[in-house]
């Protein structure tokens, strides 16, 4: 079994997040009744719904389950005492998925009103073999208006033996009839420390040694979820009992940007196109990962702009750099090319600086406003179907237009080969033609070549 669904959380204090770990359990803590004692259906000191809200990975489904077995428990013994035992009947059906009072619901699949009437005829059943009915009812957001106005029905007069948990990743969705009538709890995206101590439960139960600060670069690449962390734990550990820092580099190839964050930055800084560029391909080739070099490069700028700030230097360039590189990350999501957002940052932050300019730019011939604003119009109609293209389109030149022929020239190798791959050229010669109404065939050109 992968590691994820292995070391699902099965009680309160094995939840990773200390957020959600401590509030739960202040809250819960003297509120649920005995199972083993209550009659069936007396839960007046509970919540009848929550609402766990946050990104996926971060738990909400495994707490959810955690609840239902606790409320459901027969083993345990005080009411202060909220710790499911696993090991009852009811908590061992609950935990293999085969009781019949709880039950999970996805709301993407059963969005509709007659699923919700149908949920509302059966929940006024009492309980088969628990002590209460839990409907876990996942991505509720997806729920259509009607079926949501049916939903609030049944909240607002829930029977007595019922709990309901709605979980979502888009809580803007949810009206706020339905959220005003639970407990709301927000799972936040997990920490650095918090993803560690999932770690650290997992390395323990697989008898895996590791190194905490490679425990910690994992982490770093785990998006802030702890589903993925666990992917990226269980594909570094894939055939050793023990991790450290360099085995976490070789598997996941950090090493090249960890190697290469400084001179980046630093030609940047220095304002030094050409060499930001050669870095970037450089890390294109070695198949670094862009997402998580922006993720390296704006922890770097972060601390230097604060030690800066500290000792009363200028942090403006900085805070410059900072916001176009969050600029960059967010694009990343939308990129055909994963390094299309951080050459665009290139470009435009040392755009100012006319000594930056490669001296080959000198081979462009005079082409004048009218070919300026072909390109720029070209960009915009390549933009609607390739974004990333479009950017590249940015740092070119139209050098030459003549017979249905249209010659770009730019200063970039890597730009020429994506310009030229055979998807990305059919895409060009179609909107080339479109607009100058006619068939148009291009070539690219490299700056300092020939062309005809």
């Amino acid at each position: 079994m992968v590691f994820y669904l292995k070391y699902r959380p099965k009680s309160f204090k094995e939840l990773d997040s200390q957020k959600v770990r401590e509030r739960l359990v202040s809250f819960l803590s003297g509120r649920l009744p005995l199972a083993s004692k209550s009659k069936r259906g007396d839960a007046s000191s509970i919540p009848h719904a929550f609402l766990f809200t946050g990104p996926k990975g971060l738990g909400k489904t495994s707490t959810a389950r955690i609840i239902a077995r606790a409320v459901n428990c027969t083993n345990r013994k005080s009411v202060k005492d909220i710790e499911p035992c696993n090991k009852c009947n009811s908590c061992r059906s609950i935990l293999e998925g085969t009781s019949l009072d709880v039950l999970e619901i996805d709301g993407a699949s059963n969005r509709g009103i007659d699923e919700i009437r149908d949920l509302r005829e059966k929940i006024r059943l009492s309980p088969v073999s628990s002590f209460m009915k839990v409907y876990i009812i996942d991505e509720v957001h997806m729920l259509t208006t009607e079926a949501f106005n049916a939903l609030l029905k049944t909240l607002e007069e829930p029977p007595s033996h019922a709990i309901f948990i709605l979980c979502t990743t888009d809580p803007q969705k949810v009206p706020a009839t339905i959220t005003s009538r639970c407990f709301t709890l927000s799972f936040e995206k997990a920490s650095l420390e918090d993803l560690v101590h999932s770690f650290n439960r997992i390395v323990k139960g697989e008898g895996i040694v590791a190194d905490p600060q490679a425990l910690e670069a994992i982490a770093r690449r785990a998006d802030s979820s702890f589903r993925d962390g666990a992917k990226i734990l269980e594909e570094v550990a894939s055939g050793s009992k023990k991790i450290t820092t360099k085995i976490v580099e070789e598997k996941l190839n950090t090493q090249i940007v960890s190697s290469n964050i400084d001179s980046f930055l630093n030609s940047l800084l220095e304002q030094k196109t050409g060499e930001s560029f050669t870095i970037l391909e450089k890390l294109e080739n070695e198949k670094a990962d862009f997402k998580f070099f922006i993720e390296e490069l704006i922890q770097k700028v972060h601390s230097e702009m604060i030690d800066r700030l500290s000792k009363g230097g200028d942090t403006q360039k900085l805070k410059e750099l900072i916001e176009r590189l969050n600029k960059a990350y967010l694009e990343q999501r939308y990129t055909f090319l994963p390094q299309i957002p951080l050459e665009l940052l290139v470009m435009d932050f040392v755009k100012s600086d006319k000594e930056t300019v490669p001296e080959t730019i000198k081979d462009y011939p005079e082409s004048g406003d009218k070919n300026d604003k072909i390109l720029k119009e070209l960009i915009e109609k390549v933009k609607n179907e390739n974004y990333s293209i479009a950017g590249i389109l940015r740092g070119c030149k139209i050098v030459n237009i003549d017979k249905g022929k249209m010659s770009i020239m730019t200063n970039y190798k890597f730009h020429k080969e994506k310009l030229s791959d055979s998807k990305v050229m059919s895409l060009l010669e179609k909107m080339a033609g479109d607009f100058f109404g006619e068939k148009t065939k291009i070539n690219v050109m490299l700056s300092g070549g020939d062309y005809k």
